[in-house]
């Protein structure tokens, strides 16, 4: 496996968007999440460091333009 795969994932804090994070850390990959709310962010930031996969966590809305400038 590569050790160098990174994954973004918006709406990484729950649901679909969390699920698919963990998917992709489980399978080796390293992973940013972005949502709207820190708390959940942090939570899932570290389940994938638990899986030995580093990860980063942003509050983003990715509806609002100025939020990812």
């Amino acid at each position: 496996m590569n050790p160098d795969r990174f994954a973004l994932v918006t709406g990484g804090g729950r649901g679909i968007g969390r699920a698919v994070a963990l998917a992709l850390a489980g399978a080796g990959w390293h992973v940013a999440i972005a949502g709207r709310n820190a708390a959940p962010l942090a939570a899932v930031a570290q389940e994938i460091e638990g899986l030995g996969r580093r990860a980063l966590a942003q509050v983003c809305d990715v509806a609002d333009p100025q939020s990812v400038d």
